[in-house]
């Protein structure tokens, strides 16, 4: 009798073990620990790039900082600093900016979506610190663009992350309505008519990349081609214009409803192990563990539970499982970043994604975490 109680209480604690293990992981961590993954994740790329004016080459091709791959970087950077306000990543932002004059890539003229994402993090330094020319350069490039008929500008999705929240902060600084109704008409044409029949498909409430994925195009399994970091660039878009964009400016109904179609698409596309496939309904397409899609995904949702848009109950499982995978599999000892995906448009592009790769361009990655960190920061207790 004795033995079989002893038997009995051993498998009553193993139990217990067990559901006390599945709780933790199911539980985000603590504050502390959520910054301190993203402090050395940060630091890691701080120390490799010790001058924010530095140029950027990869296979042979130089390219000045401001680019877009470095600008995601700095949103996520100046997302760190609103919840650890420490003046090196102030000064590393500001002092990016002065390097490049506060000046999109290329020229004022520029009308590349990619050009102009500097200007976000410009204007955000403009609100800390409203010296004009912080925000001089990008008001003109976006005014040149606001005063023109043109409307095609923006073919591939990842540009509406690019340039939409440089918009609507403009539009929130100046209080002037004309950047809102200029950023609708440049993105409606890229939901509803680029591809021949627009990038978003109301059905399944995802976006084809650019043109080249709209269907007859497949994947191999059969289903549509819904790049994973395409998908979160838009989702990305829309929160960075809600959140700055006045209650009652123009389409903002428009955004939020887009907002929450995608993300009730998006939930059952999870993995089961908290990431989500670089091809978000074809995992036999170069599927695995993938960061960037991923983070995107997991801000997206942690910022509309912290907003009050998005249900805690719901959602909160989701996001706590996809940030404790990131931060379990992908963050290196050092603060290097693995599984992120390489540029490009499609699952094939950047592949290898391993632990172990280094994509060609190291700071959108680390941008698209540090930006998932500052709002899985404020859910946890």
């Amino acid at each position: 009798m004795n033995k079989l109680f002893a038997k009995l209480k051993m498998i009553l604690c193993a139990g217990a073990i067990i559901v006390t293990v599945g709780a933790v992981h199911a539980q985000l961590p603590s504050k502390s620990k959520i910054l301190a993954d993203m402090t050395l994740a940060n630091n890691y790329f701080m120390q490799k790039w010790p001058d924010a004016g530095a140029s950027v080459t990869v296979k042979g091709v130089n390219r000045t900082s401001n680019l877009w791959t470095r600008a995601v970087y700095y949103e996520g950077l100046m997302g760190m600093y609103k919840i650890d306000p420490q003046k090196k990543y102030y000064d590393y932002a500001v002092d990016w900016g002065e390097k490049h004059q506060w000046a999109p890539r290329g020229a004022v003229d520029t009308r590349n979506a990619d050009n102009q994402c500097c200007g976000q993090t410009y204007i955000d330094l403009y609100l800390v610190d409203k010296k004009p020319e912080r925000i001089e350069k990008i008001k003109q490039s976006i005014d040149l663009m606001v005063n023109s008929e043109k409307q095609d500008d923006w073919s591939w999705v990842d540009a509406l992350q690019m340039a939409m929240p440089v918009y609507a902060r403009l539009g929130a600084v100046y209080q002037d309505d004309k950047y809102y109704e200029k950023m609708f008409a440049i993105y409606n044409y890229t939901k509803t008519v680029h591809g021949g029949k627009g990038l978003y498909n109301t059905a399944d409430h995802l976006w084809w990349r650019d043109k080249d994925f709209v269907t007859p195009y497949k994947e191999p399994n059969g289903a549509d081609c819904y790049w994973s970091r395409g998908n979160g660039w838009v989702l990305a878009a829309m929160l960075r214009v809600l959140e700055v964009m006045p209650k009652k400016a123009p389409h903002r109904d428009e955004y939020l409803n887009v907002y929450k179609e995608m993300i009730e698409a998006l939930v059952p596309l999870q993995r089961a192990d908290g990431y989500w496939n670089v091809s978000l309904k074809d995992s036999t397409n170069f599927g695995g563990k993938e960061l960037t899609g991923t983070a995107l995904f997991a801000y997206s949702m942690a910022w509309g539970i912290n907003h009050g848009i998005l249900k805690k109950k719901t959602y909160l499982p989701i996001v706590t499982k996809a940030w404790n995978a990131m931060s379990a599999e992908s963050l290196h000892t050092d603060g290097m970043l693995g599984f992120v995906q390489g540029t490009g448009k499609q699952p094939k592009d950047g592949q290898p994604v391993t632990y172990n790769s280094v994509p060609d361009f190291e700071d959108y990655g680390l941008g698209c975490f540090l930006l998932a960190g500052s709002e899985v920061y404020k859910l946890s207790k």
